[in-house]
């Protein structure tokens, strides 16, 4: 019985520290972007091509990691049709989210960007129900109306709203409910089962080659004029790191928990920015009609959850946790 005991303490010991190294690094991936971003800090203001390297040094540790050390398996069942209809749809619309969400880092706040991406269930349940992936019902109305009304009571709180951050903030929202979207439309329904190491080793590639045009256009004539280039990669190399490290983080919460924790731990971790960012970053100046129309609008995201994760688990569904929860909690919270 001791031996038990204490084999469960560890046990219990080993996924809250998970958990709290995932909160923690989500929470400092977000922070860590804003100050190499911002004109005021590191001053590095090119979120795409900031972007591109993350995608970059996923592909290539995610190739190591699974090819060379074989310490974590990729998931069999890959085939051309299926990374052409499906992983280049989702690798555009994560490039998309990646890019659009860290470009809002150069004109709103932390808080303010997390405050609006609330809204992602709303995005996320409209895009479906047009998709035929939900159905509309007066329960979903209510949810979807609560976590609304919180975002634009939390919006009407913000003292200096800069709309061009809240247009890019929400264009980020889009791609990622479109991602998710196509998630459930092309692999999910295809029984391709992928947990965020293998996903990654998947997508990333896509990603960076969806992000390279746009940015040899946009970005790399302004890096050239500027001389960037010349910029110390080491805060770069570690920021990426980070980056990846975050998406481990991902893996081995969900290995070790379940949905509903890595849920919870993510409603946690918005908490953690929006306070934190206050006292870190002087651009956010946060409002008792902000935190109030936030915490509305979360009230309304833990009820889509508990809404979720109920209909998941009334499925006849012979998949582990571990490998179906991914594809919709993780590669999206690290910006």
């Amino acid at each position: 019985m001791a031996d038990r005991s204490r084999k469960w303490v560890r046990e219990e010991f080993v996924t809250y520290a998970y958990i709290l190294i995932y909160i923690a690094l989500s929470s400092g991936q977000i922070f860590f972007n804003k100050w190499v971003l911002s004109s005021k800090e590191i001053n590095f203001p090119y979120p795409l091509g900031l972007t591109m390297l993350h995608m970059i040094f996923s592909s290539v540790l995610c190739f190591v990691l699974t090819k060379v050390l074989k310490i974590i398996k990729v998931e069999e069942g890959m085939t051309l049709d299926i990374y052409m209809s499906s992983v280049i749809p989702i690798g555009a619309m994560f490039a998309m989210t990646l890019w659009l969400g860290n470009t809002a880092y150069l004109y709103i706040s932390v808080a303010f960007a997390q405050m609006l991406k609330a809204i992602m269930p709303v995005a996320v349940f409209i895009l479906g129900v047009f998709a035929g992936l939900e159905v509309m019902s007066v329960k979903m109305l209510l949810i979807m109306s609560v976590i609304s009304f919180g975002v634009l009571v939390a919006s009407y709180g913000e003292i200096d709203i800069n709309w061009i951050g809240v247009v890019y903030q929400m264009g980020g929202v889009v791609g990622e409910a479109l991602r998710l979207v196509f998630m459930e439309i092309f692999v999910k329904r295809k029984g391709l089962k992928l947990n965020p190491i293998s996903m990654m080793y998947y997508v990333s590639p896509c990603s960076a080659l969806c992000l390279l045009i746009p940015w040899i256009f946009l970005e790399k004539p302004r890096m050239d004029e500027q001389g960037t280039w010349s910029f110390k990669p080491l805060i770069l190399i570690l920021n990426s790191l980070c980056t990846f490290a975050l998406n481990l983080s991902v893996f081995l919460v969900i290995s070790h928990t379940s949905a509903l924790t890595i849920r919870v731990a993510g409603v946690v971790k918005d908490w953690v920015v929006v306070l934190l960012s206050a006292l870190l970053f002087a651009d956010t100046k946060l409002t008792l009609i902000n935190l109030f129309g936030y915490a509305v609008a979360i009230a309304g995201v833990a009820a889509y959850n508990n809404h979720k994760l109920k209909k998941e688990a009334t499925r006849v569904n012979t998949e582990e946790p571990s490998q179906s929860v991914p594809l919709v909690s993780s590669l999206s919270s690290n910006e």
